[in-house]
Parts: structure tokens; C-alpha cells; sequence
């Protein structure tokens, strides 16, 4: 019999013989349906045999340094991982691990006999719904990015957090990913491809990892760092009976798994950006966060985005190196554009704070949506924050009569005062920010005019009007479908206007008024850049 495995890990020439065996392991896959077709889906670190209802996946007998599966014992122990980590997200899809038993040239599925290599059993799905594959089409809908959004938050908020006495997540291990795969990429890359690009992206990320480990190291210990999905991007989704399903993250490495959240978000952000969607990235990001409120994770954004980029370029070499001369070509081209966006977000954003103003139904949150897409900004809701405050989901009922309950001068002072201390926040961090907020007493206001003065950033006011018929309207129609944080009414809208303090003095100077009823969301982008 041709055995697959090799008793010598580390010999070339038997990693070799293992990777010809396997190679002709899939070429020779028996056919479960008469007739039926057998594709092959190869990529740097694995086999997926599509057979009838089944994908087979197989791991390649490859020894990369942050992934080793040399040896047959250690993809059957990577199989099983592999099965037990995407239950989590994808139990629909994951069913088993297998043994292929008889030969190379002659393999069978279970059977009697010696197991020549392990694979992970999986139900098909339609390729056609992959998100990466979607959004080439255009046809990903903000939707689907809201639905991702919640998952992926859902998600971690379950995940196991990092246990005590552990290193993953600490600065160290961060900041040694990231020099590894700058090494990686000069070790795969031809010549001296990239190299003042790379020499450039190796000082950054060592200045400011360094500059970021005190923070690494308390929001360790304080349990963000988690067992995530660890290879969060749009190829690892797909669009499965009009929900999103994750799937394929990383079992072969706990250090690439066990990881601060906001690292596994800064991947999906990075991605839709870098595929020239800022707009659904900031959309992921926001809604991610207005589910979590983990805003104080926002200074490693940039870091992270960084480092996941350089993750995709290494990919994208490795690739390069496994491929024929125009696969290569094409390959080395991906990997400068990645290498190219890791340049960019090195660069932080400008950064502003606008405060929204205005009654319910006024139009205040579709205008912050649109300015956090245009801008990517990040925008903080009083509503979600008043109900976190009170320890309630965004979508809960609080029962609040007009001025009572969460809505009382109490709570109202304290969601303001939240609101301010997120703003803080968001701005050191280096990120625009945009509140929407009602905003109808001049304390209120003058809260984020100090704010803005004192940071020196640029500040706007978007005071968001509408006639009164229009605003009735939407409060009764938001109720209806009751999937806002909002709980204002008509009798709501009455009482705010009989409260509101209209602006005056300075406010009017750094004022921007809109009528969300008749105005262009290209009018009031183009409004709000000519102001700040």
C-alpha cells in the first residue's frame, strides 16, 4: 500500500512523496453517482473534492510555519477541529471526519483497512451565494450586511473567552504575527519585489504595536480576546436561504483563532474595502459595534486592518508560488494591491464630529447612515445607548411612559453624558464621529460643541427637518414595523416639539439645515464635506 503519511515531518523529500500521493488521491476520487461530475477546488492549504451532495476537504501535506499538517496524525487531528470549530457558526454544513482507505490510486471512502488520509465530510451548497462572489456582481444588499453584522456580534458574545495563564491575544504574539508575515512575504516574494513597501509597513506596525500593547494587554485581561472565527472575509461567507452563513475558520493554529474581536472585524472591514465597498464596511463596522458597544476597541482598527491585509497578500504569494506562469502573474498582482491598501490604511481618516438635531421622524438616523457610509465615520445612537445604559437590547420595549422610566431627566443627562464620553472615544481613536441624537436642549447641544472645540476638530450641527404630516408618518410607520430602538409615537413627537429649545448664537454658525423630505442624499453629502 502507498501510504500517505511520512514518519520523517521535516524532510523535504517527503513532505514531497506525500503531496505526489495526495495529488493523485483526488485525481482518482471514486465517483459516489454514476455519471455525475467531480470538481476539484484547490487552494494553497487544501482539497475540495465536490462530489454529489458532498464536499470532501482534504489537507495538503504542507508545512508552512504558521500551519503544519506534514503529518497524516496531524491533519486527522486538524480534520476534527476543523469539524468542532465551524458547528459553532455552521452546523448545517459540517458532518464528519472520514477515512479514505486503499490507495492513493485506488482510494475508497470509509472502508476496512488503513486510513491512507482524512477528510472533513461537508454538505454542499450553491457556490453562486459566496458574498465575495455577490458583491463582484453587485448583488449584496444592506441588508445581508446588517444580517452578517448581528451574526458575527451574536457570535462573539458567546465565544469562550481567552483563559487565565494563556498568552494569546498579548502584545507579543500580535506583534510577532505581524513581523512573521512581513518575513513570509519577502521569503515568497521574487527578488526584491515590494521591498521598500514592506521595509515601510515593518516600521509602522512595529511603532505602533508597540504604542498599542498596554491596551492588547488590558483588553485581554478584561476578555475581548476570544476563540473567534479567525479568517473572517467575504469568501468565507455565503448567502444560504436569505441568511448569512460562516464558515471555514482556523483550526490549525489557536494563536490565529484565539484573538481580540476587534482584530476578526478589522478583517471583514479590510475586505469590503479593499474590494472597493467602504460603504458596507462602515455599515459592518457600525452595526458590529452598535451591538457590542465594544467602541473602546476602535484604536486597533487601523492596526488590524494592517496586519489582516498583509495576512491576504501573504495568501496571494504563497498562491503565486504553487501556480503556473499566468496564474502566478495574477496572483503576484493581488498581492501589491493588498500590499497597497495596507499602505493607505496607514493613513488615518480626517476626523470631524457632526451632531444630528431634530424631532422624531425628522429623518435624523437615515442621514447619519449615509454620512457614516460616505464618510466612515462612526455614529453612536442615543437610542441604543439610553437602552444599554438601562440594560436593555436596542430592540426591547422599556414600557417608559413620556418622561418617565428611561426616558426621565435622570436617564436622559446620563445617555448624553454616555454619548459624549463614546465621542472621546471614537475622535482619539482617530475616527469621525456622528451622533444622532434628538438634541433639543441648547445643554445638550453645547455638550459636543465644547467637545469639538476642546479636540480641535471640526464640528457641524445637521438640524433635519420635515413638514409635520411627513413626520407623523414616519413615527407611525417605524412603530408599525417595529424594528427601531426608537419608541417615539405621535403623542411623543407633540410632546418634543412643545420641548424643543430652538438653536441660537453660535449654534447657527456651524449649522447645516436639511429637509430630509425634498433634499438629495448627494445634496447633503456634498452640504456636509463643504462644511467640514
Amino acid at each position: 500500500m502507498c501510504a500517505i503519511n511520512s514518519s520523517t515531518e521535516d524532510s523535504g523529500s517527503a513532505l514531497a512523496a506525500a503531496a505526489g500521493a495526495q495529488a493523485d488521491l483526488v485525481r482518482s476520487w471514486p465517483n459516489p453517482v454514476t455519471g455525475a461530475r467531480i470538481r476539484l477546488v484547490e487552494t494553497h492549504i487544501s482539497y475540495v473534492v465536490l462530489a454529489g451532495r458532498f464536499a470532501y476537504k482534504i489537507k495538503k501535506a504542507v508545512n508552512l510555519g504558521f500551519l503544519d499538517f506534514s503529518s497524516l496524525e496531524k491533519r486527522r487531528r486538524c480534520c476534527e477541529e476543523e469539524v468542532r470549530l465551524n458547528r459553532r457558526l455552521a452546523p448545517e454544513i459540517y458532518l464528519d471526519v472520514i477515512a479514505l482507505t486503499g490507495t492513493p490510486s485506488s482510494p475508497r471512502i470509509g472502508g476496512d483497512g488503513e486510513a491512507v488520509e482524512y477528510a472533513v465530510r461537508m454538505r454542499r451548497f450553491p457556490q453562486s451565494g459566496l458574498l465575495d462572489r455577490r458583491l463582484a456582481r453587485n448583488a449584496v444588499e444592506p441588508d445581508v450586511i446588517d444580517a452578517l453584522a448581528d451574526r458575527v456580534a451574536a457570535f462573539h458574545e458567546q465565544a469562550a473567552r481567552c483563559p487565565r495563564g494563556t498568552v494569546y491575544g498579548s502584545p507579543g504574539v500580535v506583534r510577532e504575527a505581524m513581523a512573521m508575515n512581513v518575513l513570509q512575504l519577502r521569503r515568497y516574494l521574487p527578488g526584491r519585489m515590494h521591498a521598500g513597501l514592506l521595509d515601510e509597513l515593518e516600521r509602522w506596525s512595529e511603532s505602533v504595536g508597540a504604542g498599542l500593547a498596554s491596551m492588547m494587554d488590558d483588553r485581554r485581561l478584561a476578555g475581548w480576546v476570544r476563540e473567534c472565527h479567525g479568517d473572517l472575509h467575504l469568501g468565507n461567507v455565503a448567502l444560504a436561504r436569505g441568511h448569512p452563513l460562516i464558515f471555514d475558520c482556523i483550526e490549525f493554529n489557536p494563536d490565529l483563532r484565539w484573538i481580540d474581536v476587534i482584530n476578526e472585524i478589522a478583517f471583514m472591514v479590510m475586505d469590503l474595502e479593499e474590494r472597493g465597498r467602504p460603504d458596507y464596511a462602515y455599515r459592518f463596522l457600525n452595526r458590529y459595534l452598535e451591538g457590542t458597544g465594544d467602541y473602546a476597541g476602535l484604536p486597533l482598527l487601523g492596526y488590524y486592518k494592517v496586519y489582516r491585509a498583509l495576512v491576504r497578500a501573504k495568501v496571494a504569494a504563497i498562491r503565486g508560488g504553487q501556480e503556473d506562469r499566468v496564474a502566478r502573474r495574477r496572483e503576484m498582482k493581488v498581492c501589491g494591491q493588498y500590499l497597497e491598501y495596507a499602505r493607505r490604511s496607514m493613513r488615518p481618516p480626517k476626523r470631524s464630529l457632526v451632531l444630528l438635531h431634530g424631532l422624531s421622524g425628522s429623518g435624523k438616523s437615515r442621514v447619519a447612515q449615509m454620512l457614516l457610509e460616505a464618510r466612515g465615520a462612526v455614529r453612536l445612537r442615543s437610542d441604543v445607548e439610553r437602552k444599554r445604559l438601562a440594560g436593555l437590547w436596542p430592540g426591547a420595549n422599556s414600557r417608559s411612559t413620556i418622561n418617565g422610566g428611561i426616558y426621565g431627566e435622570e436617564m436622559t443627562a446620563a445617555t448624553y453624558a454616555r454619548l459624549a464620553e463614546l465621542s472621546r472615544q471614537v475622535l482619539a481613536a482617530g475616527y469621525p464621529v456622528v451622533v444622532d441624537a434628538a438634541s433639543l436642549k441648547a445643554w445638550q447641544r453645547k455638550t459636543f460643541r465644547m467637545l469639538a472645540q476642546e479636540l480641535a476638530v471640526p464640528f457641524l450641527i445637521i438640524a433635519c427637518r420635515a413638514p409635520e404630516d411627513v413626520l407623523r408618518q414616519r413615527v407611525v410607520a417605524r412603530a408599525r414595523f417595529g424594528n427601531d430602538p426608537s419608541e417615539a409615537d405621535p403623542e411623543v413627537l407633540e410632546q418634543q416639539a412643545r420641548a424643543l429649545e430652538p438653536l441660537a448664537g453660535a449654534e447657527l454658525e456651524r449649522c447645516l439645515a436639511v429637509d430630509t423630505s425634498a433634499c438629495s442624499p448627494d445634496d447633503l453629502l456634498r452640504s456636509v464635506a463643504s462644511c467640514c
